[in-house]
């Protein structure tokens, strides 16, 4: 009787609804007996309660002469709104579900009839989602039911089916958040043991991250603190019972909640960056591999795209089993299949020197380039600049001589704790500087090693030269250390007082000078390759006008020696000095038989001999390594470097003449994505654009983000790349995109131009992306969490790498992911 009570004087089955309806209606279906028989029927009015059956015969009605209307019966998932019904007589729409249940006050527009068609698709979807419209829905299920009593307790059953779903809900929140964070961090959530729901309230166990992190919210969140109460208790009768497993409990807090709670996270991070990638219309990749902590080979796909910014972002770790071209081919097409994207939008990629990706019949990139004519191959600029450091270091024994000099003390002093005392003893500084090993793999290793023991070129002090001699010396005259380790200590002391050592690391510093600020850039997100190749040149340019001072790297050792001496003076219990000169050496005469051709003599100066033989011989290594690594590209390059902003001036002062076959190279690639890209039309949008610069150039442009490698502290170890916000300098390609991005020019003005910035800026130049995922993938995958799976290890690594991304998913939609394979979590 209550719930009859209810229906009739509530919004299911109102009395005063059906009067209203009969008392407002001239002519309808809810009118009285004695206008039945007129032929005149309104269906778009509230209907009397027993004429409803006839009502829902009628409704919907979709079946528009206006195609425009007749698309709004269609929802964006290519569903139908089957509420919707639309009046041709009104030219208006109506949800026929209200019309029949709704309260009489209801204001809402769709029973009156809604004729406003400004924004109409986000009405509909606000009607829907209205409390009021689900009502109206879950009362025409009961009339289609006839509301019977076993209905009727169908329905209490229903509305306690949602208060539980609803309470599920609210703490499936608090877990998805918890994993957020944790996946942020790239910490793990699971104990190996003490998971149990029993267990969770004796705290002196370790119940894990995930599970720590839950008790924690629940001592100051309401609906936590309920639901760990609940759980924890009936848990425990479970357990006590002798039921092995937790039967029908439903925890929300199991292994199997929170894997489907990380797997809808992962695909989800996946979906929004492959809908941007739809939207940019082009993409670029870069691929390389690596071993985890287990030995097993591990792929970064990282894919680079252009929006309102440029973007490089992380899309799969796949584990490898081959390594070969056609394999890495294979892995790609799987991952970009997955993500719904189309290979032949990719205009190229950016890979290391390997054979694997560079050879010329099976390579990587040669059978990329087979799928796509106009794929453009990028060998990684960062491992070329370290190729040629590479190239420049071993050139000479003298300068092997040295980097193994300061990596064998490094490793030396930090091999024994009693000489790391000494070490902490003799250093001024308080923090106790560590001097740094070199790795082969860290581009910058060679600098940062070298600038912490003898400071910059020219400028030693804040080096620990000094300290590091002091240091060797106190090893020597311990007694209670072996003597092939004081021995050692000698050899190494030695090296660090001669002349040559001083005068090497001096060149090295001044060559490092130019090229370390090369090396960051390179390793900078969003870069583009004319910003990289003018950085390439200048730096060419630099180390060529220094190819012959020798004279400035000999004052600098000069200096560094007068310091270095002053300094041992001032130590006491140290006679030592540094070598102010190189040694003579004395020359081997040979003998000359009759008649033989005279030979080269050797240099007799020891000064001119280094001059010479070294510190030339580095230069010109350096040189011409650089000149003939960074040889690529030239043509496509020469057409790209037209799109610059600082040669828009020569455009303008030529009266915007162009070579016939300037960008010729740059409209085959872009052809592809637009027939109208021709030659001559890109060039006329070019002129066009040179002579407006000067007016759009003044306009203000918004800060925009980028990543960018971190200025080392003294005590740091490794370079960290931080995100930063960057002034718009208007002078690069991304601020002249920015532009006409900002005027709307890239539709109708500059459609082509705008397709030219796009691919520019979409190129890879680098794979420091995988390089940098890498460093992740270590702190992630670690001796503690070498059992990962390569699903759990993809959606850490896509939560700890896309943090923005991460953050800007709705709870609601993680939810509604995990409750598609729950119903105890469908609304």
């Amino acid at each position: 009787m209550e719930a009859e009570a209810k229906c009739r004087d509530g919004w299911r089955w109102s009395s005063a609804s059906d009067e209203v309806a009969a008392s407002s209606q001239t002519v309808g279906v809810g009118a009285e007996e004695s206008q039945e028989d007129q032929t005149v029927v309104d269906y778009f009015s509230r209907p009397h309660s027993t004429k409803r059956q006839e009502f829902f015969k009628f409704h919907p009605q979709q079946n528009a002469t206006n195609p425009v209307i007749q698309r709004l019966f269609t929802r964006t998932d290519d569903m139908a709104w089957k509420w919707l019904t639309y009046s041709d007589q009104h030219n208006a729409l109506f949800c026929f579900l209200c019309l029949a249940f709704s309260k009489p006050n209801d204001p809402s527009s769709f029973i009156g009839g809604m004729t406003d068609w400004r924004h109409v698709h986000q009405r509909i979807e606000e009607h829907e989602r209205g409390m009021a419209h689900r009502q109206c829905a879950e009362a025409y299920v009961l009339n289609c039911s006839r509301a019977s009593v076993d209905h009727l307790l169908e329905e209490r059953q229903l509305k306690g089916h949602r208060e539980q779903v609803k309470k599920r809900r609210q703490v499936l929140e608090r877990v998805v958040e918890v994993v957020k964070v944790l996946g942020k961090r790239g910490l793990s959530y699971r104990q190996e043991h003490n998971e149990a729901a029993y267990t969770l309230d004796i705290n002196s166990l370790d119940h894990g991250n995930f599970l720590e992190l839950i008790i924690l919210l629940g001592k100051y969140d309401v609906c936590l603190k309920e639901h760990l109460s609940s759980v924890i208790e009936k848990s425990k009768q479970i357990h006590a019972s002798g039921t092995q497993g937790r039967g029908s409990l439903i925890t929300l807090l199991s292994k199997t909640t929170v894997d489907a709670v990380i797997d809808a996270i992962k695909h989800l991070i996946q979906e929004s960056i492959s809908a941007d990638i739809k939207k940019a219309g082009m993409y670029s990749v870069q691929l390389d591999t690596t071993q985890d902590v287990t030995g097993r080979e591990q792929c970064s796909v990282i894919l680079r795209f252009v929006t309102d910014a440029v973007h490089e972002r992380l899309v799969a770790v796949v584990q490898c089993s081959t390594t070969t071209g056609q394999s890495f081919v294979t892995l790609l097409t799987e991952v970009l299949e997955s993500l719904q994207l189309d290979i032949g939008l990719c205009i190229g990629n950016a890979t290391d020197g390997a054979s694997n990706m560079q050879g010329q019949y099976r390579g990587f990139s040669a059978l990329m380039a087979s799928k796509n004519p106009t794929h453009q191959h990028v060998w990684c600029y960062a491992h070329v600049l370290n190729l040629v450091l590479s190239d420049t270091t071993h050139s000479v024994i003298e300068s092997g001589s040295l980097f193994g000099l300061l990596n064998d003390i490094a490793v030396f002093i930090r091999d024994s704790y009693t000489r790391v005392s000494v070490w902490e003893t003799e250093s001024q500084d308080k923090r106790h500087k560590r001097i740094s090993t070199i790795g082969e793999t860290r581009w910058w290793a060679k600098h940062h090693a070298l600038r912490k023991v003898f400071g910059n070129f020219g400028r030693p002090d804040g080096g620990l030269f000094v300290e590091v001699v002091s240091t060797l010396s106190a090893i020597m005259k311990l007694k209670s250390l072996a003597s092939n380790a004081r021995n050692k200590a000698r050899g190494y002391r030695d090296g660090l007082l001669r002349y040559e050592t001083v005068l090497t690391a001096q060149l090295f510093l001044r060559v490092f000078e130019f090229t370390s600020p090369l090396s960051k850039y390179l390793q900078t997100g969003g870069m583009d390759i004319l910003s990289a190749h003018r950085m390439v040149t200048t730096t060419h340019d630099s180390l060529t006008k220094i190819a012959r001072d020798f004279p400035a790297v000999k004052d600098a050792a000069d200096c560094f020696v007068h310091w270095a001496n002053e300094k041992l003076e001032e130590q006491d219990d140290l006679d030592l000095e540094v070598e102010a000169a190189l040694p003579q050496k004395r020359l081997k005469k040979k003998k000359v038989l009759p008649g033989e051709m005279a030979q080269d003599e050797s240099l007799s100066d020891s000064e001119k001999a280094y001059e010479v033989n070294v510190h030339h011989q580095i230069l010109d290594t350096a040189v011409e390594a650089m000149h003939n690594r960074f040889l690529t590209h030239g043509t496509l390059y020469s057409d790209l470097s037209l799109l610059h902003p600082k040669n828009f001036p020569l455009i303008q002062t030529s009266g915007g003449a162009l070579h016939e076959s300037a960008l010729q190279e740059h409209s085959k690639c872009l052809v592809v994505y637009d027939s109208r890209a021709t030659v001559t039309d890109l060039q006329i949008e070019l002129r066009n654009l040179a002579q407006q610069w000067d007016r759009l150039v003044q306009s203000q442009l918004d800060n925009y983000a980028t990543k960018a490698v971190e200025e080392e502290s003294d005590g740091q170890e490794e370079m960290e790349i931080i995100s930063k916000t960057c002034v718009s300098c208007k002078e690069c390609p991304l601020c002249c995109y920015k532009i006409l991005l900002r005027f709307n020019m890239l539709t109708h003005a500059y459609p082509l131009l705008g397709l030219a910035y796009k691919f520019l800026l979409t190129l890879s130049i680098t794979q420091v992306a995988c390089e940098r995922s890498f460093s992740t993938l270590r702190y992630i995958k670690n001796r503690l969490r070498s059992c990962l799976s390569a699903s759990k290890l993809e959606a850490f690594m896509l939560m700890a790498i896309e943090k923005d991304v991460l953050v800007s998913l709705e709870t609601d939609t993680v939810i509604d992911r995990v409750a598609e394979k729950s119903e105890s979590m469908k609304k």
